[in-house]
């Protein structure tokens, strides 16, 4: 499996997203993008987009234009649609769920089997939930010292609305599918939609 050892805050930087979206409360000191002088091109404009999504969300190129094809063949905006599949995997759901301090670690703690989704063990991180779906913390892994860690250090982050929490059982079911308004950070999705349809 391809690794991205690329130092988080400096790729944050580069990309102009704040290092809190990361799950990362360490702030950078500089303005994000403010040594970036020279003017960018349409091309570079819409390539960071899109880099700014595979970083956020773990993905590479490979399985991130698969779900653009399949966010094409989908009613609705193709860029609104491909912002619902990213948000819609597990990993990313446990994240915002408040039961990881970022979402590669939750992609590890989805890989370790310490998540259930109806009731059944998922150890793909990639798994995409649907409206109804219960995604909870598996039994065994309650008790952990490292999870009562997390949940405290996270106490404060905002569950998005559509995700119903269940503080008491370690759960969440998802109420409805993601948009593009449950987002925080800012995203420009027609400059993807536009760099994959030349």
């Amino acid at each position: 499996m391809a690794l991205n050892k690329e130092p988080i805050l400096k790729r944050c930087r580069y990309l102009g997203i704040s290092p809190m979206v990361m799950g990362i409360s360490k702030e950078s000191n500089r303005n994000p993008g403010a040594n970036n002088r020279k003017k960018v091109s349409e091309y570079g404009m819409q390539l960071k987009e899109k880099q700014k999504l595979k970083f956020i969300y773990g993905v590479l190129e490979k399985p991130f234009y698969h779900y653009f094809e399949i966010a094409e063949k989908m009613e609705g905006k193709t860029g609104d649609n491909l912002i619902t599949i990213l948000e819609s995997r597990l990993d990313n759901v446990v994240y915002r769920m408040g039961l990881s301090l970022t979402r590669r670690e939750a992609r590890q703690l989805v890989s370790h089997r310490h998540f259930t989704v109806n009731g059944k063990r998922i150890d793909i991180p990639s798994y995409r939930v649907k409206v109804g779906d219960v995604i909870a913390l598996y039994e065994g892994s309650r008790s952990s010292e490292k999870f009562k860690a997390v949940v405290e250090e996270t106490a404060g982050r905002t569950v998005p609305l559509w995700l119903e929490p269940d503080k008491a059982n370690f759960a969440a079911k998802v109420t409805r599918m993601p948009t593009t308004e449950d987002l925080d950070y800012e995203t420009q999705t027609h400059l993807i939609v536009e760099l994959y349809s030349k």
